[in-house]
């Protein structure tokens, strides 16, 4: 993988992560989890260059997020589909998926990302909040979203370095 400036990097947030999904992973401990996602974005907070993940507290990642200092968010190419599919759907509290995945984990420094991703972000966690009930302006969201009231948590972190397949 090669690092590509963020002034550099052209590709469609909303292709990426809405219609591609993602794999979030954190390292927590001796462990390591993923998730994927679909929601979230990329852009500038506090003059840094961000990215904005979203996770339920259901999610055993949660935890993994909620201890690390550092995140990658790594994206793949449409093969690839059916591994995420799997990822996002079963609990890295009930089996160890990530080996019966068959992705292949890699570091950069200390944070932990898959080898098969075309595009790796690695960020530093700036900042997390609670999603509440009273957050909502827009009406009908919170029912349609939060049935449950499992409210997502806001997590901003700042993006260190993006790496793009050669």
């Amino acid at each position: 993988m090669k690092e590509l400036r963020a002034e550099e990097f052209n590709m469609s947030p909303f292709q990426l992560i809405g219609r591609d999904w993602m794999l979030v992973t954190a390292k927590k401990e001796d462990k390591i989890n993923t998730m994927t996602a679909s929601w979230g974005g990329l852009g500038i907070m506090w003059d840094k260059n961000v990215a904005f993940i979203v996770i339920r507290p259901s999610r055993y990642t949660k935890e993994f997020i909620d201890s690390a200092d550092t995140l990658s968010l790594t994206f793949y190419e449409k093969e690839y589909k059916k591994q995420l599919a799997y990822l996002g759907s079963v609990s890295g509290r009930d089996e160890d998926k990530i080996s019966k995945s068959n992705l292949t984990m890699v570091y950069e420094g200390e944070t932990p990302y898959f080898k098969e991703a075309n595009l790796a972000i690695i960020c530093r966690k700036l900042f997390r909040q609670e999603i509440t009930s009273d957050s909502f302006v827009e009406t009908g969201l919170e029912e349609k979203y939060y049935p449950g009231k499992d409210y997502h948590t806001l997590y901003i972190a700042e993006i260190e370095k993006i790496l793009v397949s050669e």
